[in-house]
């Protein structure tokens, strides 16, 4: 019997740029949905439930997955073809990428950072090389080098010494035991705002939402549980993320299986997460508690499930209070969870958000991957 198609096990710095992209979005459809597909698939969830998650063709999440495991994070990005032939020769293109990617300090600028202009510049006064090259060809040339304009970042890599261990485990239990295992995170906070997003409209007359300058109402926390086994989410909304919040949740997960055989429950190292409360109704009730390793929550299956959530409900909303809020939160959660086999329905839905929120995403600003690997 041919193995499952599946991801490759992520580095830390795969895992969180890919989380990153589903949770904040992405200018890119096709890179936010591929960056789905991959968390997605890390998380255990099979090639049937993406097709679902992204309504997709389960070939296209099968040849994304592949295209990953052989290029890494580059296949995010669509290659298109056409266009005239270069004119720089590929030494000149490696000259322009290594300009644009040294710090202009370095080379002699009174600068921190590079614009297209300032590095077009640069070029064309360089001596012993002649750069023809126009300021759209350029940012074309760093485009296709993989070569975009990032916010500086921090990063962190994984200090768990049990990092294996709990990734080994986390893969056992989603691979032997998928109609028992559970995925439990917090998602928030969620405050009480005006929040952009995407809808159709007439041509130069967006639909607008106000701005707030007074917000008195507070936030809350949503307490979400995914069955990966009958790939099912819900949840509730509190207005703390504490360890009585957590040990409700985990209730509610072992109420979802009520036959009293052992359950798998994966979930973060929060503090709420692990006191010694929730570690004694565990055993008591027959529940193994998974933790994935320190910062590397994007191998929790639910984090997969945490994008279309806020693009679905909070993304184009003007809710005045969180009971409403909460509301549309579970109507979303009620449709979702009926209509999961359903692509026709959940097609005509994203076709109605056909572009992710307005905000802009910001790409994972650390190591090399070759050098994080």
């Amino acid at each position: 019997m041919a193995e499952p198609v599946k991801v490759r096990r992520l580095t830390d710095q795969e895992g969180q740029q890919l989380q990153r992209i589903v949770r904040r979005g992405s200018t890119s459809t096709v890179r936010y949905r591929r960056a789905m597909m991959l968390l997605a698939s890390a998380g255990g969830n099979r090639v049937p439930v993406i097709a679902r998650l992204v309504q997709a063709d389960e070939d296209t999440v099968r040849d994304a997955i592949h295209r990953f495991n052989e290029i890494g994070l580059a296949c995010l990005d669509p290659r298109w073809a056409g266009g005239r032939p270069r004119l720089l020769s590929p030494d000149d293109e490696d000259f322009v990428v290594q300009t644009a990617t040294t710090r202009p300090a370095k080379l002699g600028q009174p600068f921190t950072r590079w614009s297209i202009r300032k590095l077009l510049a640069y070029l064309r006064k360089v001596h012993g090389r002649v750069i023809r090259i126009g300021r759209e060809a350029l940012r074309c040339l760093l485009a296709r080098r993989g070569v975009t304009f990032q916010r500086t970042k921090t990063w962190k890599e994984s200090s768990d010494p049990l990092r294996d261990e709990k990734l080994d485990r986390i893969e056992h239990v989603l691979e032997h035991f998928p109609d028992r295992t559970f995925a439990f995170d917090e998602f928030g906070p969620l405050g009480i705002r005006p929040t952009g997003g995407s809808c159709w409209a007439e041509r130069g007359r967006p639909d607008r939402v106000p701005a707030t300058y007074h917000r008195t109402h507070g936030v809350t926390y949503f307490h979400g549980c995914y069955s990966v086994g009958d790939d099912g989410l819900w949840g509730v909304n509190r207005r703390r993320k504490g360890a009585a919040q957590s040990l409700a949740a985990l209730k509610s997960v072992r109420a979802a299986r009520p036959d009293g055989a052992p359950i798998y429950v994966i979930m973060d190292n929060l503090s709420a997460h692990k006191g010694t409360k929730i570690r004694q109704w565990a055993r008591k009730n027959r529940v193994e508690l998974c933790f994935t390793p320190t910062n590397a929550s994007w191998a929790n299956p639910i984090e997969a499930h945490f994008g279309p959530l806020r693009q679905f409900t909070l993304a184009n909303s003007n809710h005045p209070n969180h009971t409403v809020q909460t509301r549309a939160l579970h109507r979303y959660l009620r449709w979702r969870n009926a209509n999961a086999r359903h692509p026709d329905v959940l097609f005509a839905q994203r076709r109605e958000r056909a572009r992710i929120r307005s905000e802009r995403g910001v790409r994972w600003g650390g190591r090399p991957l070759a050098d994080a690997a």
